[in-house]
């Protein structure tokens, strides 16, 4: 009897075994399709709302401040920040930290974060300049402010900086004073813990122009400039790894445009100093004597070069830092389209051309205004027949259409691929003939995607 049953049993399963073949994969869609939690819920709604909302507002930009603010395993000083931010600040701003994968549970608290902060936190630690070049790219303010986040804001403090950056157009950027920083904007303050920071910052921070300085250094820790600039000038160059001598870089680019850089000596905030460069311990010294070579290799001696370009006296260029790009070169953007750049245009190029291609960022490749299309034979036969770099007194020149250009070094003729045209140099008599023009910097590195 027993096994007749278990025949029996037998039987009656195999039909519904042969009828439910598919129904293993039904049930796992059903484990994946389980339904959200209240949370859950709340962030994916919120997150479809904010690509519609991103994409209906994309190019449209707010009157206020985009204060970015990178991070790295320092989540306590970024509370610190952020409430100092909500605290004291008057002015209209949004607040988007980059947080460059930290482990200190950063991006659990952005989450919980709200209000007019917006962040991203990245796969892996792309530095200071990457950080800050995703918050660029996030921006929708009409200024720009990047702030260190081991920082405490005070009264009146972004009023302050705006009050100086729009006092005349050819300010280019403005920064505060502070208590911890190399070069002219450390002060000596009278406290001696946290407590005291606000109440002399009350004192200290009452407007006054008479005390906005000029300088030809402003540091990264706080810095304020319009939007304008940021599209003349282009993103920080993350060829400077982790940190350090990204925002000296800026500050070349942008004084070679014939900008002004001013220390509002009426501003003062509070910086806790360089903590995530000094958590690097001993590799510390690896990561600056790296970055002070780049720096190095990419301008020689940028003050001689300032210098140069203001004698020529032309004022501020209207191509921003593109009239520091050579001409005759193919380059391309975030997308695989190559241009031919040529009398001051971008000609998309149809077929696939043999001369080297230089990596821009969107932002640069858009400063040319778009051309006709040309063939990649015709864009060949021109790359080959531009002319080379040579030397003269112990400075490496480029000649374009007439003009004498100077090339701060071998590392920026490389990033052009200019040292692999096969013109000929001038002669003598040729070289007399040519007129002074603007030197050509090497492009920055930055990110495939942003």
């Amino acid at each position: 009897m027993r096994t007749m049953r278990k025949q029996a049993r037998s039987q009656r399963k195999r039909p519904q075994a042969t009828q439910v073949r598919s129904r293993p994969r039904t049930r796992t869609n059903k484990r994946i399709k389980k339904p959200l939690t209240g949370r859950e819920a709340g962030l994916a709604a919120g997150y479809q709302e904010g690509i519609r909302s991103g994409q209906e507002s994309f190019g449209t930009y707010f009157d206020g401040t985009s204060i970015i603010i990178p991070s790295y395993n320092q989540l306590d000083y970024l509370k610190k920040c952020i409430a100092s931010i909500h605290d004291m600040t008057a002015s209209p701003y949004e607040i988007i930290v980059v947080d460059n994968a930290s482990t200190d549970g950063t991006a659990d608290y952005l989450q919980t974060a709200g209000g007019v902060v917006r962040f991203r936190v990245l796969e892996r630690n792309r530095g200071f300049a990457g950080a800050i070049n995703v918050g660029l790219m996030m921006a929708k303010g009409s200024t720009l402010l990047l702030l260190n986040n081991d920082t405490i804001v005070t009264q009146n403090w972004l009023d302050n900086l705006l009050a100086c950056l729009n006092s005349d157009p050819a300010i280019g950027m403005v920064g505060p004073v502070t208590n911890y920083i190399s070069g002219d904007q450390r002060i000596e303050v009278p406290y001696t813990d946290e407590s005291g920071i606000q109440p002399f910052a009350r004192r200290f921070n009452i407007g006054n122009p008479a005390k906005w300085t000029l300088t030809d250094r402003l540091t990264g820790f706080c810095l304020l400039f319009r939007r304008e600039l940021w599209e003349r000038t282009g993103y920080l160059d993350e060829g400077f790894e982790i940190g350090n001598f990204e925002d000296d870089d800026f500050n070349i680019r942008v004084r070679l445009q014939g900008y002004a850089l001013v220390i509002a000596r009426d501003t003062f905030i509070h910086h806790f100093g360089s903590v995530s460069m000094k958590a690097l311990g001993s590799k510390f010294e690896e990561v600056n004597n790296h970055n002070e070579h780049v720096y190095v290799d990419k301008w020689g001696n940028p003050h001689d070069l300032i210098q140069a370009v203001r004698q020529l006296g032309t004022g501020l260029p209207p191509q921003g830092e593109t009239a520091f790009f050579p001409q005759g070169i193919v380059v391309r953007g975030a997308t695989d389209t190559r241009y031919w750049i040529e009398g001051g245009l971008r000609r998309p190029i149809v077929g696939e051309a043999q001369a080297p291609v230089v990596r821009l960022s969107q932002i640069d490749v858009r400063r040319w205004p778009a051309g006709e299309p040309i063939a990649s034979a015709d864009v060949d036969a021109s790359w080959q027949g531009q002319g080379g770099i040579w030397e003269a007194d112990g400075i490496l020149y480029m000649a374009e259409n007439g003009v004498r250009r100077r090339v701060p070094g071998m590392k920026a003729a490389e990033a052009w691929s200019l040292q692999l045209r096969r013109g000929a140099a001038p002669t003598a008599e040729q070289l007399g003939q040519l007129v002074e023009g603007f030197p050509v910097i090497a492009p920055v590195r930055v990110a495939e995607k942003l």
